[in-house]
């Protein structure tokens, strides 16, 4: 299958360069979000579903609030599947179309729809939705919940299409960026998930990005050097893995090399704020 355009990566760079494509779409990060240690992870709070629509809620006028109640009891009797694809529908379209940081919420709904109506390509659509969101989360709880979901809805449409390579790699990304990536079991778990389908498939770019960005998280900065010089040599306009090369060519020390890189990647990108961030960047190397 084609992979998704871009997933989300972690530096400030890189998170620039998902609004350029995306727009702002990653929530903010929450107060008093638990963060894991250096030598050991600290357990993360959790957050129910509940929690989040209740948090989304509370950002709604009274007019707003009174639609969206009114859609989460309108079914009551008779073909209730049917009547609740409708209300998820058009509730997820209103988090969508009405509030500007309704993401969550909109994601959900467009899960609980999918899960609904049971297809293989809408399921994929909804957990990537959760998985290209998911790095630009601060707010470890709040990751957690995004993973789960993303994980949840992955697994139901591998249950559909086994040989889906595509919902394949990106489960194996949720255990790698999300609600325990800190811990290096995950990582490892959501890498060998993804390495299933790059050692049958060798061309599968979607699965070679992935490992590389797996693999600087893991600090194997070498392995991922070379999943994404893979990348770039058939996707030259990737602009996330030529940044990715940069960074890691940075944690290296390699400095002309990763000046060389944000050069690269420059030449990709017309928005002026991020080209100012790179070039900010460049002169700290130099």
């Amino acid at each position: 299958m084609k992979k998704p355009q871009f997933i989300l990566a972690g530096s400030g760079l890189l998170l620039l360069i998902l609004i350029f494509f995306f727009g702002e779409t990653i929530p903010p990060k929450k107060k008093n979000a638990v963060v894991q240690t250096d030598s050991q992870a600290t357990p993360v709070k959790s957050i129910s579903t509940q929690d989040v629509l209740n948090a989304s809620k509370a950002k709604l006028s009274p007019f707003q609030l009174s639609y969206v109640n009114s859609l989460e009891h309108s079914v009551v009797r008779g073909d209730v599947k049917n009547q609740q694809v409708i209300a998820f529908t058009q509730l997820a379209n209103f988090w969508q179309d009405s509030v500007p940081d309704g993401f969550l919420a909109y994601a959900y709904y467009t899960g609980e729809t999918a899960k609904l109506e049971n297809s293989e390509k809408k399921l994929t659509f909804a957990a990537q939705l959760f998985l290209e969101n998911l790095r630009g989360q601060d707010d470890a709880g709040l990751k957690s919940w995004m993973a789960d979901n993303a994980k949840e809805l992955f697994e139901k449409s591998l249950q559909l299409n086994p040989n889906n390579d595509s919902a394949r790699v990106g489960l194996g990304a949720c255990y790698i960026f999300g609600s325990s990536a800190g811990s290096p079991q995950e990582v490892m778990l959501g890498i060998q998930r993804i390495l299933d389908v790059a050692n049958r498939d060798s061309n599968n770019m979607y699965a070679q990005f992935m490992l590389g960005l797996g693999g600087e998280m893991s600090g194997q900065f070498d392995k991922a050097i070379e999943r994404l010089t893979r990348v770039i040599r058939h996707e030259p306009g990737n602009v996330e893995a030529i940044l990715t090369m940069a960074e890691i060519n940075e944690k290296k020390g390699n400095k002309k090399e990763a000046v060389k890189w944000y050069d690269d990647a420059k030449g990709f990108i017309n928005d002026g704020k991020i080209i100012k961030e790179i070039d900010e960047r460049i002169k700290l190397l130099q």
